[in-house]
């Protein structure tokens, strides 16, 4: 055996203050129940209404926009409504102006 010295192979070590804890990041502020994500609660769907030229028609899609405030169960009676008025708007675009026309003769009208 020898009685030689060998050093240990020299570790490179960083210094200290290289290791210098991360500061802390604050924490999240908790949500209030108020503001939590609700998918149930009500939202606009941002649907875009385009004039159609008619005010009667244009108030009832202009009308169903009410439903983006309102929960589920209340959309029906808005639907219901907006369904009324635009079938009322198109009875009246079957009604003739002035007034009714004269009733067609029948065929049997003149036999003798």
């Amino acid at each position: 055996m020898s009685d030689s010295f060998e050093p240990a192979p020299e570790v490179f070590a960083p210094e200290p203050e290289a290791f210098e804890p991360a500061p802390e990041a604050e924490p999240e502020p908790a949500l209030e129940p108020e503001d939590a994500y609700d998918p149930a609660a009500p939202a606009p769907l941002g649907v875009v209404r385009t004039p159609t030229g008619n005010p009667e028609v244009d108030a009832q899609l202009e009308r169903l926009g009410d439903a983006d405030h309102l929960a589920t169960d209340g959309h029906l009676e808005v639907y219901e409504d907006v369904h009324g008025g635009l079938r009322d708007a198109l009875t009246a675009l079957d009604a003739r102006p002035g007034p009714p026309a004269p009733p067609s003769p029948s065929p049997y009208a003149h036999r003798s």
